[in-house]
């Protein structure tokens, strides 16, 4: 089974073609027990271990095993394995990156009669951009910053004119609202995770994945009617139902994070190197995207019905 985010279903963040971490229990110092049913093979475990087939299995960083009974307990390795730090610094780096463009695009963009249809366009060709680089991203063996700083500073050209056009045309301070809820659905998953009031587990990865896959189809069958038929397509994001899916795409949101969050962590605990840490915070980076759009357009909906 695969992360419901394309970067974390790549290699590193799953195990034997499953979902990283799901029911396994790492042992103390960070390493994931080996070659019982209810404790899979560690992915990043080193020579000597059973076999994995995860990409990671001669990751020199790996927690080594003990040796001999009776041998001295050895200090675990942890120069080169990522760590939470390097998650934070990574997905502060990548954010700061689209905020400040976002900012420039803002402020360097105008979004009057005279000029927003030549913004409109550029923030159209930043986004697909964005999203042309963010595919190969997710589909490339290794994390790559710069193409993942690039995205992000590209996809916040692209949100930044998006929410000056929403804010300034369209619900007035509706960027502002969108950041703050964007950040409390962050801290309230974050919480929620810690505490263990949300459990990540294969159940709850179905449910998430087949409720975004309908979600998604929905929302393409929607775009597709009013590419074609003009207006709102089917009206599903507007009025009404705009509301409903707009809440709905929130807690998908939330839920990925749930996932997100569940894969970082077992990374750390299974010895993922260092450099995973940028793939993180490209996952990261492309869920807070979601759930601040969803939000934005949640707002303009609701203050252009008052």
């Amino acid at each position: 089974m695969r992360s419901s985010n394309p970067v974390f279903s790549r290699r590193g963040f799953s195990r034997d073609n499953g979902y990283a971490g799901f029911n396994a229990q790492p042992q103390a110092g960070g390493a994931a027990a080996v070659g019982t049913q209810t404790n899979p093979p560690n992915p990043y475990a080193g020579a000597g271990q059973q076999a994995p087939t995860n990409p990671y299995a001669n990751n020199p960083y790996a927690q080594p095993q003990q040796g001999l009974q009776g041998a001295p307990p050895q200090t675990p390795v942890t120069t080169g394995r990522m760590t939470m730090d390097d998650v934070v610094m990574r997905t502060a780096t990548t954010l700061g990156v689209l905020v400040v463009t976002a900012a420039l695009a803002w402020a360097l963009l105008p979004v009057d009669d005279a000029n927003i249809s030549r913004s409109i366009g550029i923030a159209i060709g930043a986004g697909l951009v964005a999203m042309i680089l963010g595919f190969v991203q997710a589909f490339k063996r290794k994390a790559s910053p710069p193409l993942i700083l690039t995205y992000a500073a590209l996809e916040g050209v692209f949100l930044g004119v998006v929410s000056s056009v929403v804010d300034n045309r369209i619900a007035s301070g509706a960027a502002m609202q969108a950041v703050l809820g964007t950040m409390a659905v962050f801290l309230g998953v974050l919480v929620a995770y810690k505490a263990g009031w949300i459990r990540v587990n294969r159940r709850f990865y179905g449910f998430v994945m087949a409720a975004a896959l309908g979600f998604i189809l929905l929302m393409a069958v929607n775009l597709l009617f009013a590419v074609f038929g003009g207006g709102d397509g089917l009206g599903f994001r507007s009025g009404g139902l705009g509301i409903m899916f707009g809440i709905i795409g929130i807690l998908l949101g939330a839920c990925f994070l749930a996932l997100d969050f569940k894969q970082v962590e077992d990374g750390i605990a299974y010895g993922a190197p260092r450099e995973e840490a940028w793939l993180a915070a490209f996952g990261l980076t492309m869920t807070l995207v979601w759930i601040y759009m969803e939000f934005l357009r949640l707002i303009a909906i609701l203050q252009g019905n008052d």
